[in-house]
């Protein structure tokens, strides 16, 4: 089956179109993936400064709400239009939309409710195509935490590795999947991947940057001790797994407040603190679960002084990226909702409840039929148990 994925970040700065085949050989327990590339597009500027202007902790108005609905909803399909068109030679038959995260109730320990704008219907409209839609509130409903959804995608990738593997992604925020061979497998948000160092960057630039190209004003700072020291005393980092946080926590407002009474501190600093900050509560969480390698991916793996500090704080459990895993770092997420867009299609569960907190493993979001009549495919015998991904035949990757 082909399948676009589609999927924006807590960074909330473009979406993503991944492009894949997806099959079961029969009598196998494998699911096969081959890539067929990524497009992505920046958000509209004024659908940027929309969005941003609507996120906690501003207030807002349902006519607000209903306005990124729409205009997100359609953002999505006009991508989605052009990945079936370059990547599907019009062939896609499935789009798995993740939509743009706009709030996650999380309070006293769990998660009461969460939600993602971008009506499908407009997606199904443009594209003709079924749409897989709403993946975490389920997941939510069932107890658990809704997130990290690629838990189940990153244990499907990690099994039968040895030692003890983890997949990470840093976001706007960070989480971890481990994968221990004895023992039950863990996911949970670490705390702020890219969040602040963005705030930081765009509040200290007056908005003249919007984050911290190649790390280097975090290469030419120097981390300042005392703020990291009151920043590392936040209480979510000691709250136990399953956990998940973010923009509601890690916002521009949250980093003022910390920043009180440190005075006029170079810019510089503040970003490489903030930058060490996130290498250390990923390390800080990894390190305990006794981690042996880590494959990185998102958007903080293009940030070399990141990564140097990650590397450093996680000292000898090696850090590589989800390439030697077979799925480009920028486009890892967008793939991994591809897959749970099918596995939905094909009435099986999306969630891995020992990761997320749910009661059991649940079927995972809505399907709005596109052009045509819907008609589900045969429910396999028995769910993949791993992710095999395959050799795309001619690899693209397009920006606009």
């Amino acid at each position: 089956m082909r399948v676009v994925g589609l999927m924006s970040g807590t960074s909330y700065d473009a979406v993503d179109a991944a492009a894949c085949d997806l099959e079961v050989p029969a009598g196998g327990d494998a699911l096969h993936l081959t890539p067929l590339g990524l497009v992505s597009e920046p958000y509209p500027a004024g659908l940027r400064n929309a969005l941003a202007a609507a996120l906690p902790p501003s207030a807002t108005t349902l006519a607000d709400v209903c306005r990124l609905d729409t205009h997100i909803g359609q953002a999505f399909g006009r991508l989605a239009v052009r990945a079936d068109r370059e990547l599907c030679d019009g062939r896609a038959e499935l789009i798995a939309s993740h939509g743009q995260t706009v709030y996650h109730w999380a309070a006293d320990g769990r998660v009461h409710g969460t939600l993602q704008l971008g009506e499908p219907a407009w997606i199904a409209e443009a594209t003709g195509r079924p749409v897989v839609s709403g993946f975490r509130p389920r997941d939510v409903a069932a107890g658990g935490q809704g997130a990290p959804l690629v838990s189940l995608i990153d244990l499907m990738l990690l099994r039968g590795r040895p030692g003890v593997p983890a997949a990470l992604n840093i976001g706007g925020i960070s989480n971890v999947t481990v994968a221990p061979r004895h023992g039950d497998p863990v996911a949970f948000d670490t705390g702020p991947g890219n969040a602040l160092i963005d705030a930081a960057v765009r509040g200290l630039t007056g908005g003249r940057l919007a984050y911290d190209e190649d790390g280097a004003l975090a290469a030419a700072g120097r981390v300042h001790e005392a703020l990291l020291e009151r920043l590392l005393a936040e209480p979510y980092y000691r709250l136990p797994a399953p956990r998940t946080t973010g923009k509601e926590l890690f916002h521009e407002g949250y980093l003022r407040a910390r920043l009180t009474g440190f005075g006029q501190l170079p810019p510089q600093d503040v970003v490489a603190t903030l930058t060490r900050l996130t290498a250390r509560t990923v390390a800080d969480a990894l390190r305990p679960l006794g981690a042996t390698e880590v494959f990185a991916s998102g958007g903080g793996v293009r940030n070399p002084t990141l990564t140097g500090m990650l590397r450093a704080e996680l000292g000898r459990t090696a850090l590589r990226t989800s390439e030697e895993l077979g799925l480009p770092a920028a486009a890892k997420e967008a793939y991994a909702f591809a897959v749970l867009g099918y596995l939905t299609l094909h009435g099986l569960p999306g969630n891995a409840p020992g990761c997320t907190g749910a009661d059991g493993p649940r079927l995972l979001g809505s399907i709005t039929p596109g052009s045509r009549p819907l008609r589900l495919p045969a429910e396999p015998a028995t769910a993949p148990r791993s992710l095999t991904v395959r050799a795309a035949p001619v690899p693209r990757r397009h920006q606009c």
